[in-house]
């Protein structure tokens, strides 16, 4: 997993990685891995999460308000 840059400092995205039809998450605090893929949360969401992920800000908000619970 590549460690999320936080540019802002406020987020509570740890690390992530992708693939090509997914994202998986690690949040500060937790063991869990959240794996977001096409098939649940859908293609759209899924490839805005990788820009924001490379962006390295707006991750944890963008999960929280549109794809929260669409995790495998």
């Amino acid at each position: 997993m590549e460690v999320y840059k936080d540019l802002n400092g406020d987020s509570n995205v740890e690390a992530y990685e992708t693939g090509n039809n997914f994202i998986s998450v690690k949040f500060k605090g937790s063991r869990k891995t959240y794996t977001y893929s096409y098939q649940k949360a859908g293609k759209y969401h899924v490839e805005q999460m990788k820009v924001l992920a490379i962006k390295g800000d707006g991750l944890n908000g963008y999960i929280n308000s549109n794809v929260k619970f669409l995790y495998d």
